[in-house]
């Protein structure tokens, strides 16, 4: 399967702002992009356990507002909000480090949603060093950029194939472009730029963990995110996929 990464690329907004998170400075790295498919499509592909599952990883724990989830070889933490079709909140702790993410559905005309997704990051040692591509270029391969995407298409299978996509000249290209595309400083809303042809670059081992080091300076800490995770006994889309 071939993809065109700079039209992946490009449907993302991004930006980067200052903000706080448990009383301590922080920054919110946010990604939106709008979607073909109905709100309600578009929630029950990042609430619904089956779905999550096929393309992403699985996830488990009391998974209703107020539980505790874990994602397969990824993050975990507590559910602390969920309205749906609209809106999910949970903390991301991975490793030693916490932080939260949340995540906004808003429907459009003519069938189609916006899915934004903010991480507040804590502007620590790890956000100094590494910078928003930390957690951005994760979201892009994971989230938005690539792997719901390709789960919402009609002629795409479920999930990539993360070693073919790494030994493709698309996945360099990608976590290139990506990395680019957050190169901004940290209070600056940035929508993502038409990039030049994207320079060669080391092939990642996973699309959940880019094997890139986004630049220092303004952005948040967590590394390596993963999708979201699957609120069971609060989906109200079984998912028609």
């Amino acid at each position: 399967m071939k993809l065109d990464t700079e039209a992946h690329l490009n449907a993302v907004t991004r930006s980067v702002k200052p903000s706080e998170y448990n009383g301590g400075p922080a920054r919110t790295v946010t990604l939106e992009r709008p979607f073909d498919t109905p709100a309600q499509d578009l929630w029950g592909a990042v609430t619904n356990p089956e779905r999550l599952a096929r393309w992403f990883t699985p996830v488990s724990g009391d998974l209703r507002q107020g539980g505790h989830y874990k994602l397969e070889g990824n993050a975990g933490g507590t559910i602390t909000d969920c309205d749906p079709p609209r809106f999910l909140a949970v903390t991301w702790e991975f490793g030693n480090g916490v932080s939260q993410v949340e995540v906004t559905i808003t429907p459009g005309a003519s069938d189609t949603a916006s899915l934004k997704l903010s991480h507040v990051c804590p502007f620590d040692e790890f956000w100094q060093q590494f910078g928003p591509g930390a957690p951005g270029v994760g979201w892009d391969l994971g989230m938005l950029g690539l792997g719901l995407a390709i789960h919402l298409s009609d002629d795409a299978p479920d999930r990539l194939d993360e070693e073919a996509f790494a030994a493709s000249p698309e996945g360099p290209a990608f976590i290139n472009g990506s990395s680019e595309a957050w190169a901004v400083p940290p209070s600056t809303p940035a929508k993502t730029r038409r990039r030049r042809t994207p320079r060669p670059h080391a092939r990642p081992r996973s699309i959940r963990a880019p094997a890139t080091k986004p630049q220092a300076d303004s952005s948040a800490a967590i590394p390596e995110p993963a999708s979201l995770l699957s609120p069971r006994c609060l989906v109200l889309d079984t998912g028609r996929r």
